[in-house]
């Protein structure tokens, strides 16, 4: 490929790309995220490769590997174009009599085909499927539409467009202006207007000014920003240059976590396809703006998401976090005015350019416009990414979009923000989901992990949990932090175990808003929301914890027994030959019986038992 010198070859060079491709011609598009990959998408891929070239169809039929589209739980995933068919959970086994009924042939394979389970009915485009119905998807959307180590894929749905436009149409502060214009908020937990961001970064004294990616994404159960970088890194490059060219910035870092090894890959390929055309590098575009990225493999610490500390990993020193009366705009990366965005911010920009501000201000509530992407995972039917516009309700997430709750077990509570976030419980489930909504009732937007819970969570430990993910991951600069999260911790342990003291909850709730008020960063500051949130919507069960010696999910196991009730036990044997201590006995189609002594309560009969005969007391 030759560098492209000017908005007019730009131009000739897509026209080319679509004008090779026969949109009547089929294609297998088959997912090849992480999470596909590893339900063995890969062989999936290399028999339809197999097949394809056994029967002599490498000129009739092609073969794209793409992004995440979002629907995890119903991977792998193949869809086959021009028809659209959608085939959820394929195996090796089903890849020849797929290319041999929809392939070659006009035959749908009903087995394969998403059911809707509240009719029925069979559906075949993934536009009709529930999980998408109430989806906006304009970034995830485009994921099994892209190879993305193939540029052209971008470029055939218009990519790089919008940096042409900015270019030669648009002067930095029009720019600017657009993305203040549009209420851009950044995605990656705080919010912070985007536009206003880019303007004091691009008035800021000093240079070099920098621009990064964050893409250290730790919160647990969470990877939108994996899945963006994996499955359309182009859009993230296109953003961060156009960023770029605002603030007068010709340094870029992406900085992903080691643990994305495939995102990794995917955006080094993205730049160097970039800089081959002349989109990276000296002079883009034949223009006279010049700009760079390089990719930067995080340390392996969460506190390293936060921009100061991750500013601190890319210099070489120790991810410890700073003050933030020091501004980024003005002091970041080596001390010099530096932007930082998440994935999800970047790729948004694109979209405000070439749609318009207008456009993007009409989607989403008041002071949160555009879309999110959300995690939704745990106790939730429909696992996966889910793109939704601002505003939607909780329980359209996830009831409707999520399809509600595994085995008809109530709905307890959804934990947002990630470990730093905050426990949402039955009575907020109406509330519109934005930034502001979130964090009136204690919670936060965070990054967009969102993680549903059941009656059998306890909420306690739960919050335990993430008190031990946050104890971990603390920098242990500040003592607030350090030595805070740690002794709320303990004083979790002793009420899981049976020790608690009434007065623990009033320690609580004092400790969490000394170490709110008194840590360094947002880690600590944000490390008590979890327990401060459980405590103020579910303080019943902590108290059940404490004055009787009880869970009432059945979890913390101190204070639980098994047993089996006499009336609902068939005798099927299921518990005692999944119990790893030989704790349940009994004689085939009699009653059997629990030996407390032997029981680890490890909770595998309670899962296990189809009959609900396993009681916990």
């Amino acid at each position: 490929m030759k560098k492209i010198k000017s908005p007019q070859e730009l131009e000739i060079f897509r026209r080319e790309i679509v004008s090779k491709r026969d949109p009547h011609k089929p294609c297998i598009a088959i997912c090849a995220g992480t999470g596909c990959l590893a339900l063995q998408s890969d062989k999936i891929i290399d028999s339809f490769k197999e097949e394809i070239q056994k029967q002599g169809l490498q000129e009739k039929v092609d073969l794209r590997e793409t992004g995440c589209p979002g629907f995890c739980e119903k991977g792998p995933i193949v869809v086959i174009y021009p028809e659209e068919i959608t085939y959820l959970r394929v195996k090796m086994e089903d890849v020849s009599e797929i290319i041999a009924k929809s392939v070659t042939g006009q035959e749908i394979i009903e087995r394969l085909v998403y059911a809707d389970p509240a009719s029925g009915n069979k559906v075949i485009k993934d536009s009709e499927i529930t999980f998408y119905k109430k989806q906006k998807r304009f970034l995830i959307g485009n994921n099994i539409l892209i190879d993305p180590r193939n540029i052209e894929d971008y470029f055939a749905l218009n990519g790089y467009s919008a940096l042409s436009k900015v270019l030669f149409q648009m002067s930095p502060e029009k720019v600017i202006e657009e993305i203040i214009k549009s209420k851009l908020r950044g995605r990656g937990g705080g919010g912070f207007p985007t536009g206003w961001k880019w303007d004091a970064t691009r008035k800021a004294v000093g240079n070099p000014k920098y621009v990064i990616c964050n893409a250290d994404e730790g919160d647990p159960g969470a990877f939108m920003d994996r899945a963006l970088l994996e499955g359309n890194p182009h859009s993230v490059l296109e953003g961060m240059i156009i960023g770029a060219y605002a603030i007068g910035s010709e340094h870029g870092y992406i900085y992903v976590r080691n643990e994305y090894p495939l995102a990794v890959e995917n955006a080094t390929i993205a730049i160097e396809k970039a800089r081959e055309l002349g989109l990276l590098g000296e002079k883009i575009l034949g223009s006279s703006f010049s700009f760079d990225i390089k990719i930067n493999r995080g340390g392996g610490a969460f506190v390293c998401g936060e921009s100061s500390a991750l500013f601190a990993s890319i210099e070489g020193r120790p991810g410890e976090p700073r003050a933030k009366y020091v501004h980024a705009t003005d002091r970041g990366l080596y001390d010099k005015p530096t932007n930082l965005n998440n994935v999800e911010t970047w790729a948004n920009v694109p979209l405000i350019i070439n749609k318009g501000a207008d456009w993007y201000q009409s989607i989403g509530t008041e002071n949160s416009k555009g879309t999110k992407i959300f995690s939704l995972v745990g106790k939730i039917n429909n696992t996966g990414l889910v793109e939704v516009p601002m505003g939607i309700t909780l329980r359209e997430i996830v009831f409707e979009i999520g399809g509600g709750i595994p085995k008809g077990r109530k709905f307890k509570a959804v934990q947002t923000g990630g470990p730093s976030g905050g426990c949402i419980p039955e009575q907020f489930l109406d509330m519109p989901v934005d930034f502001d909504e979130l964090s009136k009732i204690g919670s936060m937007m965070g990054s967009g992990g969102m993680i549903v819970m059941d009656d059998r969570n306890c909420v306690v430990d739960v919050a335990k949990y993430f008190l031990n993910f946050l104890e971990e991951e603390s920098c242990g600069k500040c003592t607030p932090c350090r030595e805070g999260v740690l002794q709320m911790r303990l004083i979790l342990d002793r009420i899981t175990e049976g020790n608690g003291k009434e007065e623990d909850l009033d320690t609580l709730e004092w400790m969490g808003r000394a170490i709110i008020d008194g840590s360094l960063c947002a880690l600590g500051g944000s490390a008590p929301n979890p327990v401060l949130s459980t405590i103020r919507y579910f303080r019943e069960e902590y108290e059940a914890h404490i004055k009787d010696k009880k869970c009432p999910a059945g979890v913390c196991k101190a204070l639980i027994n098994y047993s089996i009730d006499a009336e609902a036990c068939t005798g099927c044997g299921v518990c005692a030959r999944i119990c790893p201590t030989k704790a349940a006995t009994g004689e085939k189609k009699q009653v059997h019986a629990i030996d407390l002594e032997k029981c680890i309560k490890c909770g595998a009969c309670f899962e296990s038992c189809k009959l609900d005969a396993i009681k916990v007391a």
